[in-house]
């Protein structure tokens, strides 16, 4: 069974980028626009009319500042999540923002990758259900929201197996060579080395050639880390 589509409302007081903000939205799978509106009292009137799950919030609108909307919304007991949009880099809003249950922050100005990658990190966080089976669990439930996410793959790649190959090279200690990782997840050694490849010019993994066999020496790839 699919996850119910996430809602969405956009406030933002510029018409121009609340139109950008909710076809962006649009454009990610799981979420729907709710509505577009400009204003406090505009978001007021359409939460108290229609369901909604998540607000993409500017924080300066022309009615107030986006946090006393917040604070409103708490009091009247919606229960929204919050992603706040602003151009400000104020870190004592930032820490304002989260005590009032800001899941996310985006500057302006944003691209469309940028703000699938804050939804896609929400989507993941909002499926987590369930009781934690321990400290691990709760762990991961919140890194879906704070972890960097590596950027999607290139066309040509997918990310189902740009996973299993990051899997595979993070649990191999000492390195694998492209035919290693093609053994251990199924694919052909050329497949294996674009991932790999993938990997290192994203600055995730380094490679460095393996000397002490007869002939072309073969390149070994380690995770970085990073």
């Amino acid at each position: 069974m699919s996850a119910p589509v996430i809602r969405v409302l956009v406030v933002e007081d510029d018409p121009v980028a609340a139109a950008a903000h909710a076809l962006y939205v649009g454009r990610v799978p799981g979420f729907a626009v709710s509505g577009t509106v400009h204003s406090m009292g505009d978001a007021r009137r359409h939460l108290d009319q229609h369901p909604v799950d998540l607000l993409l919030l500017d924080l300066y609108l022309p009615d107030g500042h986006g946090l006393q909307l917040v604070r409103t919304l708490r009091a009247a007991g919606h229960g929204a999540d919050i992603i706040a949009v602003t151009s400000a880099r104020d870190l004592a809003r930032v820490r304002e923002g989260v005590s009032l249950g800001v899941v996310q922050y985006v500057l302006k100005p944003f691209t469309f990758a940028t703000l699938r990658d804050r939804l896609t990190r929400y989507a993941a966080f909002r499926a987590t259900a369930g009781e934690a089976g321990g400290q691990d669990e709760v762990d991961r439930a919140i890194a879906a929201l704070r972890a960097p996410w590596p950027a999607a793959p290139p066309k040509g790649l997918t990310a189902a197996t740009l996973t299993a190959v990051t899997d595979a090279l993070r649990a191999a200690q000492g390195g694998l060579t492209a035919a290693q990782t093609a053994a251990g997840v199924g694919i052909s050694r050329i497949t294996a080395r674009r991932y790999l490849e993938h990997l290192v010019e994203t600055g995730r993994a380094a490679r460095a050639p393996q000397y002490g066999q007869v002939g072309r020496p073969e390149l070994r790839y380690r995770w970085s880390g990073h």
